[in-house]
């Protein structure tokens, strides 16, 4: 095919262009680096004090049980709420009693009936023991009539069983208090239909009171059954009770590593409420690590895996590193830190859980610094 000299001139000139084009696309910019993420970060420094022998725990009740209905049934009426003080002996909640009414009523008329079927085997026995006196019937007829009446005895005992029984289910509709106490869950709501056993509340008892702690593998060497520790609540400051350790868990809690250990106030005090926060110090305790601890803000606190951590920016390259530290201790607003930290270590107080390892960030200092104090 003959092409013309002026369609050839265009055809290079299109193939120019394209070309042209092409390698513009290929030598576009690249993206701009995003600019550091500014985070809250402070310089920290030790206390200057020794780490306090202590550890944290919170106030539970000794004594805590689930309280449920003996006879299944459907909840019609419930008398206490979430938080409630009850009394020994005092009605919680109720169930329909129709089905036990009824089979109280079938009981007792078993029982009306066993009862007449044993007076008319008595009045057969005494008649038929008067005619053997008299040799009147044969010996194996008294023995008929003798075994009759045991057998009608025998009926009107377990029949009265019954009605015993069934008296006893009809009490059980209604779920009454052994104990004083607080009532700390609520299981089962009004119209629900429930089996025996199954927990309507959750009940604390009121009088013995425990501080539970978790205590680390280093802290067993001093702690034995029957030791003493003082307790102190931030809830209540200027207080200090003595408390006795009661009972130590045989295991470890296969999370956390740590000991269950309950201890029992020895005086507790009418402001002790159930769920506060405690420091209990053991005496011969001593507290990880050998340094003086750093105190921070609770914002500042993550967790690697199970174990706390905070995040520090690494000097030179303003990046984020996630380092794990041993805690000595738990405030209402701070935390004491006895292991991971160096003097100078800028820890992130704001923000910890909107970051991530090895980012490149740029520190800025907090607007009320003042808030951050311990």
């Amino acid at each position: 095919m003959f092409v013309s000299r002026p369609a050839l001139k265009r055809y290079g000139v299109a193939a120019a262009v394209c070309c042209a084009l092409a390698l513009a696309g290929c030598h576009q910019r690249a993206p701009a680096e995003a600019p550091p993420r500014p985070v809250v970060a402070v310089a920290v420094h030790p206390d200057g004090a020794p780490p306090a022998e202590s550890l944290p725990g919170d106030i539970e009740a000794r004594y805590n049980t689930p309280l449920s209905f003996r006879v299944a049934g459907k909840i019609i009426e419930r008398d206490v709420r979430l938080g409630d003080t009850i009394k020994a002996g005092q009605v919680l909640a109720r169930l329909d009693p129709a089905d036990l009414q009824k089979n109280l009523a079938n009981a007792q008329a078993q029982l009306d009936s066993a009862q007449h079927r044993l007076v008319y085997a008595k009045q057969q026995l005494d008649r038929d023991s008067a005619q053997a006196s008299e040799k009147l019937i044969a010996p194996a007829q008294l023995e008929q009539t003798q075994d009759a009446y045991a057998s009608a005895a025998a009926q009107r005992d377990a029949a009265q069983a019954q009605v015993s029984l069934a008296r006893n289910q009809l009490a059980y509709a209604a779920l009454v208090a052994d104990h004083a106490g607080v009532i700390t869950a609520e299981q089962a709501d009004t119209g629900q239909n429930v089996s025996a056993g199954q927990a309507v509340y959750a009940l604390a008892w009121s009088g013995e009171v425990d501080v539970v702690c978790d205590a680390p593998e280093s802290a067993l060497g001093a702690l034995r059954t029957g030791a003493s520790a003082e307790v102190t609540l931030p809830a209540l400051p200027g207080k200090q009770f003595t408390a006795h350790v009661r009972e130590i868990a045989p295991a470890a809690d296969p999370q956390s590593r740590t000991y269950r250990v309950k201890l029992t106030l020895a005086a507790p005090d009418a402001q002790v409420r159930l769920g506060m926060t405690a420091q209990i110090a053991f005496a011969g305790t001593r507290a990880q690590g050998n340094g003086h601890p750093f105190t921070l803000p609770v914002t500042s606190l993550f967790h690697s895996g199970s174990g706390p951590a905070v995040w520090v920016v690494r000097a030179g390259t303003d990046t984020l590193e996630l380092r794990r530290v041993a805690v000595g201790r738990y405030d209402e607003r701070t935390f004491s830190v006895t292991q991971g930290l160096q003097d100078g270590d800028r820890v992130v107080y704001q923000g910890v859980h909107t970051v991530s390892a090895g980012e490149h960030v740029r520190v800025v200092p907090p607007l009320h610094p003042e808030d951050f104090a311990s």
